[in-house]
């Protein structure tokens, strides 16, 4: 598939996703942390469907840079306020760009998988466990001045591993059971520490390097 196609599909899913968050926005006007989390998970696909389609890393690394230096003047300036959290001061957007470009610099596209596993886990991991962790009454405790629960700590850590095994089931390389055990727990660990939306970049860089580390 030509690259420029390629990239008219990520473009079009990122549209839809930021729709979709304007939607959100204006429909639940009360909830504006849903419409952040529907940008923080609906970006996690982006990885696997450039990895899918073939995108090189001549056109990646630009749109990645592009999307960064965006996510840091629309923190500064909102031009989109659906992507920016307004409920606590969060860096979180910049650093999930910022995140995703380191990725791409070290894995792509050789090693596509440790790439996607860092933004996965942290779009389906820490984007769900978000909204569980506000919905569902469980006990809570303060970290650093940032409010973690035990509902939104067991989703980090189940729809990480969940991640990390499809991502294995997709090939070709699969670091184990254990592994992914362990790989998931690290960002569970690190997901409790995030003042200014630090885990946005501690987290998909530690689970992409340590993806690389057990299967090599």
């Amino acid at each position: 598939m030509p690259p420029l196609v390629g990239v008219a599909v990520i473009a079009l899913w990122i549209g839809l996703v930021l729709v979709l968050a304007g939607l959100a926005r204006r429909w639940w006007p009360n909830q504006r942390e849903l419409s952040r989390k529907i940008v923080h998970i609906g970006v996690g696909p982006v990885l696997p469907l450039a990895w899918g389609l073939s995108i090189p890393t001549q056109w990646a690394m630009p749109i990645a840079i592009a999307v960064t230096v965006f996510a840091f003047i629309n923190h500064r300036w909102r031009f989109l306020p659906a992507v920016e959290d307004v409920e606590r001061h969060s860096y979180g957007t910049v650093a999930y760009g910022l995140a995703i470009t380191i990725l791409l610099a070290l894995f792509w596209p050789d090693q596509a998988q440790a790439a996607c596993a860092g933004v996965l886990v942290m779009a389906a991991g820490d984007g769900l466990a978000g909204l569980i962790g506000r919905a569902v009454s469980s006990p809570r405790w303060q970290l650093l001045g940032q409010t973690k629960s035990a509902a939104g700590t067991i989703t980090m850590g189940v729809v990480s591993a969940a991640m990390l095994s499809l991502l294995s089931w997709m090939g070709p390389s699969d670091p184990g059971l254990a592994a992914v055990i362990a790989i998931s727990l690290l960002a569970v660990g690190l997901e409790q520490i995030s003042p200014w939306g630090i885990d946005n970049l501690t987290v998909p860089l530690a689970v992409g390097l340590s993806w690389q580390w057990f299967i090599t």
